[in-house]
């Protein structure tokens, strides 16, 4: 389950560093790592600052459907 997640995240980054470096670079991989790091960081901190006021107001209309 875990590998599924770092491929995905590497199907990403490499999507996006494509955009910005050209693939046969001898740099792609670093930076295909750092844009992977970036976007693990980006995860982590959505989810950590995620307002739990949004998450009582969803439980809330679930309910009253």
């Amino acid at each position: 389950m875990l590998g599924w997640i770092v491929r995905a995240l590497l199907v990403v980054a490499g999507i996006v560093t494509g955009w910005f470096v050209a693939r046969d670079a001898a740099i792609f991989g670093i930076t295909q790592v750092m844009v992977a790091l970036l976007l693990i960081t980006a995860v982590v901190a959505i989810l950590a600052f995620w307002p739990s006021r949004w998450t009582i107001e969803l439980s809330r209309f679930r309910k009253s459907q």
